[in-house]
């Protein structure tokens, strides 16, 4: 029993170093825009490669993978204010849905057209449309989805919102929009929550804010978009095995608790700085899950259908921004 606590407690020692080196590169400017989550997943992938996971320490591991995931989605309700995304009018919301809804539909059609797997086309799909990396940890269990698919749908994300992020700032001056309208287009189309604020940081303090406003009201929506995938995919599972009944798994619950904790938040229970520790808490959590997601990833099979899933995520992307751009005017918001 000893033996097996050491190893059970060595495999999230492990995660949590990796965790930690990731959230220390993740202050340097290049890798800032990647992410502390998206680092953690490549150093998880290398730490594997090179040294290999012994089996005793996958007990633990797991438990990071999973439990930890979900305590640290739940705590990343925190950063979520809910009053903000009310006061900032139905055309914001309307407008984040929108996007959230194109993005998915558009990145999963061209990914199957391609013949991407159609999980990996979920996670890929739902990774562009909510909030990249967070998005696609919160909706892998919904699907059942592997290692490798959900490294692949992550660095994917990664890769395509860094380079996104780049093109928005060098296009900055030819957009013609004002700092509100710039934070909307960068809030509504951009992946990860870093690659909003450094895209938008161009553009000042107020672009930074209605871009974050905007990108959280996509995180928000996370909780209906992974109720309807389960139960779809669920669905899916009782055709193919003649079960007709809907089991209550379809519900994420631990995604009540983010929203519970976004009430909290919005309510001011705790301070600033209290509230700023359990926002870093949650990364640090989340980031533990991704490391322990890349120790268990085959990196000979990464390579399997990912091309693809870049082509149909990038031609989605790019049409994504040009309707988000074309939203910010249809709606007045220019």
């Amino acid at each position: 029993m000893k033996m097996l606590n050491l190893s059970f407690f060595g495999g999230i020692g492990i995660t949590l170093i990796i965790a930690l080196i990731a959230k220390f590169l993740s202050g340097f400017p290049f890798l800032s825009i990647m992410g502390q989550l998206v680092i953690a997943i490549l150093l998880g992938i290398v730490w594997s490669a090179i040294f290999g996971t012994p089996q005793k320490f996958q007990s633990g591991i797991r438990f990071s993978n999973a439990k930890l995931l979900r305590a640290g989605i739940i705590l990343l309700g925190m950063r979520l204010n809910l009053i903000d995304i009310y006061n900032a009018g139905l055309n914001v919301f309307f407008i984040a849905l929108i996007d959230l809804i194109f993005a998915i539909l558009v990145v999963y059609w061209i990914s199957l057209l391609l013949g991407v797997d159609q999980k990996l086309s979920v996670l890929t799909a739902t990774g562009t449309g909510i909030c990249g990396a967070a998005a696609i940890a919160a909706i892998s269990p919904q699907i059942k989805a592997k290692p490798n698919e959900t490294a692949v749908a992550t660095a994917i994300i990664a890769i395509l919102g860094t380079l996104f992020t780049f093109a928005y700032t060098f296009l900055h001056p030819l957009v013609n929009l004002s700092s509100t309208g710039y934070g909307i287009f960068t809030g509504g189309t951009l992946h990860e929550i870093a690659h909003v604020i450094a895209a938008a940081d161009v553009d000042g303090e107020n672009a930074v804010d209605t871009a974050i406003i905007v990108k959280l009201t996509r995180v928000l929506l996370l909780i209906p978009v992974a109720i309807v995938i389960g139960y779809l995919f669920q669905r899916k599972e009782n055709v193919a095995t003649g079960n007709k009944k809907i089991s209550l798994s379809i519900v994420p619950w631990f995604i009540f608790g983010f929203l519970i904790m976004s009430g909290v938040n919005t309510l001011g229970i705790f301070s600033e700085t209290l509230t700023n520790i359990m926002v870093d808490l949650a990364y640090l959590l989340i980031a533990m899950a991704m490391a322990g997601l890349g120790l268990n990833v085959n990196i000979k099979s990464l390579g399997k259908g990912s091309i693809k899933a870049f082509v149909a995520c990038l031609i989605g992307s790019l049409l994504l921004a040009g309707l988000g751009y074309a939203l910010v005017y249809l709606f007045n918001m220019n």
